[in-house]
């Protein structure tokens, strides 16, 4: 059966009155409001004016044709189904009306409207299945969106209490972590890096010196340099901080950034004496910005020293220590601000 909601409107265009007519009757009388016109002009108009549910269109008409009618439509109402109506023969012309956007065609004459109801039917049914499916999959993404959301408000509070746990168990590197961060996104995004990429550096900066919560507070505090024995226990701190991490769902690596960060591309770092191939690029970012920011920073045993005389140490390091590409990318960062530090921290 033809669908009857008095909701719905279909708009006829028709050069030929009668045909108007029998197919406006027909409309009508199973509960369809119908607009009609003679030509495309007249008909895009009433599209503009009254949005139809569906539209019937003569390929053959004087002023403009259907296919013109169609393409200015399409383009209007992409949504809106659209038939066209072809006289017999007429086969190129229903081909290019398919490949400029038609939904379907009925051949002229209609000779039976049971035909018209079969196809109006169908075009009424995939246009509100096709907007159905769009609703829905809108208000998926709108869900996923808030749902996404919600996840990262999470993961940042974590992220968050984790870095302030550190810095309030070790007053002296209180805010290291943070400087890390800032400097290390600076230097991911100077090597042009994905913004996802740059965003799992910076999460890894916040949190890599989180191991030291398993530091003993007078080793963190201590106004000389510590022993051996006692430097082996804080080299711990890389692995204590990935076996903090490992089990939080992060979109990126960072306990295994966390675990590498004081690797060297020589293998001589710790814990696991890495070499250039098996560290992560992102560990190798923050290894940098970490070694140039503790020593341009305040330390129990000693000053903070010059942020030139920090740089040198990366200078006559670079593609022994530190990767090659990032350490020449940091220095050409401090250069281009003058190796003002405080721009960074801002």
């Amino acid at each position: 059966m033809l669908m009857k909601n008095n909701e719905l409107s279909i708009l006829c265009i028709d050069d030929e009155e009668m045909i108007r007519m029998m197919i406006s009757d027909f409309l009508e009388d199973s509960g369809y409001t119908v607009f009609t016109a003679e030509n495309g002009l007249s008909g895009l108009e009433l599209l503009r004016e009254n949005h139809p549910d569906l539209i019937l269109v003569d390929l053959m008409m004087p002023e403009m044709d259907g296919l013109e009618f169609l393409s200015r439509a399409v383009k209007e109402s992409p949504d809106t189904p659209i038939i066209v109506i072809s006289g017999t023969g007429a086969i190129q012309d229903v081909v290019e009306a398919v490949r400029r956007g038609a939904w379907d065609y009925l051949s002229k004459p209609i000779q039976d409207l049971v035909v018209l109801e079969h196809v109006v039917n169908k075009a009424l049914e995939k246009a509100l299945l096709t907007r159905e499916n769009e609703a829905y999959r809108k208000d998926l993404e709108e869900k996923v969106r808030e749902r996404t959301l919600a996840l990262e408000k999470t993961l940042w509070d974590t992220v968050s209490a984790l870095s302030s746990m550190t810095d309030k168990r070790d007053p002296y590197t209180s805010g290291h972590q943070k400087r890390v961060s800032i400097l290390a996104k600076a230097l991911g995004e100077k090597m042009g890096l994905s913004g996802d990429t740059v965003e799992g550096i910076r999460i890894a900066g916040l949190l890599h010196d989180i191991g030291k919560i398993y530091v003993p507070a007078e080793f963190l505090a201590k106004p000389a340099r510590l022993e051996y024995e006692e430097m082996e226990i804080m080299k711990k701190h890389a692995f204590m901080g990935y076996d903090i991490l490992i089990n939080i769902d992060f979109p990126w690596p960072v306990a295994e950034i966390v675990y590498q960060h004081h690797e060297r591309i020589d293998g001589s770092g710790y814990p696991r004496n890495l070499e250039d191939s098996d560290i992560l690029p992102e560990a190798k970012i923050i290894a940098i910005v970490d070694v140039f920011e503790a020593m341009s920073s305040h330390r129990p045993y000693r000053p903070s020293l010059n942020p030139e005389i920090a740089l040198r140490e990366i200078v006559e390091n670079r593609g022994k220590f530190y990767s090659q590409d990032c350490a020449d990318a940091f220095i050409e960062l401090f250069q281009e601000n003058s190796f003002d530090t405080d721009e960074f921290f801002k």
